[in-house]
């Protein structure tokens, strides 16, 4: 009898071993599903829009149908963020209030870039430091004439050699904003460097006084991957980046990599993304004033992910070729996800910090431009089939 309780006792044992084994091997296997875990809990940067450029100074102005495609969140791509120039003459100033005023009207907001400073404040391609009152002053006359801006940056890619327009080093950007930010009429957004140089954003910021003097760092990333800039004290901006001018803005495939670069930007923790032209063959609006594919992939983040947003925690790359980023506002959950793989691919999500209900899905591939649909949630997991190479956004209802 010992001897029989002895064996029973023994395979029990080797059971509960197997047991152990398997709830050991099991850990991995669940990681292996690819949830996306959204945590509403854990607050990052306050989301400011997505928007492009219009620029008189090379291109005609927008037509009223035009700005509406633009900016409307019912109609049109949803643009929160308008760039413009400052012009060099005061006589140019009037022609840009049209669409300013267009783009406030839906709720935008506008920001300036000057190119130039008037040729008689410059020497070459350099602001002469005799002149920085004289060019603060040039700023606040624009941003008057226009009815305010946003924001103003003094100086686009001054760190672009050769460019045609005024070079700066970042200390002498920095100097000028210290001496002359406050009396621009406008905050300032700088130092707007080409390759969203942090080098150049480091020494810019390490001048204290023009740091206080600048509400947000903005720069282009022609040439970078979106990155995290680090601690900085500043929300970051990406203001003017186009992936290929020589490609359709309805080729689907560069629509697609515009797609992840946005998903990239928001990722590396930045507050807005902004394309360059507007309207061009290459943008989201294009000659004959239809959306194109690029603008719609833009509407998928931009006519959801509002100005104050914040986006929140979650995984940015949970399934191979699918990228996913979270916001919310109040109690409105918003998930945008990139499927970069040809095929329809499923994808969980587990949420936590905030209960939804269900979600309003919009989505563009291909073929279709915000096509949409609902689905239910019942408790804190779910999961949806992405379309192959698709844009899709959840906005909960």
């Amino acid at each position: 009898m010992k001897r029989k309780l002895l064996r029973l006792l023994g395979v029990v044992l080797v059971l509960a071993s197997c047991t152990k084994q398997n709830v050991k091997q099991q850990i991995p296997d669940e990681a292996l599903k690819g949830d996306a875990a959204i945590d509403a809990s854990a607050v990052q940067q306050t989301i400011q829009g997505f928007g492009g450029a219009s620029i008189l100074a090379w291109q005609a102005d927008l037509t009223s149908d035009q700005r509406t495609k633009a900016f409307s969140t019912t109609s049109g791509i949803g643009m929160s963020i308008l760039r413009v120039m400052v012009p060099t003459s005061s006589s140019s100033f009037a022609a840009e209030k049209p669409t300013i005023d267009a783009a406030k009207g839906f709720g935008a907001k506008v920001v300036a870039t000057a190119w130039n400073a008037p040729a008689s404040m410059m020497t070459g391609n350099h602001l002469n430091t005799a002149s920085y009152g004289a060019f603060a002053a040039h700023i606040s006359s624009y941003n008057t004439a226009v009815g305010g801006v946003y924001a103003v940056s003094p100086f686009n890619e001054p760190n672009y050699s050769g460019s045609g327009w005024m070079e700066a080093t970042a200390t002498e950007v920095a100097n000028f904003v210290a001496a002359q930010g406050n009396n621009c009429g406008a905050p300032i957004m700088a130092p707007e460097p080409f390759n969203m140089d942090q080098t150049f954003i480091n020494t810019y910021l390490s001048n204290a006084t023009a740091k206080a003097n600048t509400s947000f760092v903005c720069g282009h990333i022609y040439g970078k991957t979106p990155y995290n800039l680090g601690s900085i004290g500043k929300s970051v901006w990406m203001t003017e980046h186009y992936t290929n001018s020589s490609i359709s803005g309805d080729d689907w495939g560069n629509a697609m990599t515009a797609a992840k670069e946005i998903h990239d930007c928001m990722n590396s923790g930045w507050a807005a993304y902004v394309w360059w032209y507007i309207r061009r063959s290459y943008g989201p609006i294009n000659e004959s004033s239809a959306i194109t594919k690029l603008g719609y992939v833009m509407a998928q983040y931009a006519r959801y992910v509002r100005p104050g947003y914040s986006k929140i925690s979650c995984t940015s790359n949970p399934t191979s070729g699918v990228y996913v980023t979270a916001y919310k506002s109040g109690t409105k959950l918003v998930i945008v996800i990139v499927n970069q793989n040809a095929a329809t691919t499923y994808q969980s999500f587990t949420l936590s910090g905030i209960t939804v209900s269900g979600f309003n899905r919009y989505y563009t591939n291909s073929t279709s431009n915000l096509a949409s649909n609902s689905l239910t949630v019942t408790g804190n997991t779910f999961g949806i089939n992405l379309t192959g190479s698709s844009v899709t956004t959840l906005v909960s209802n």
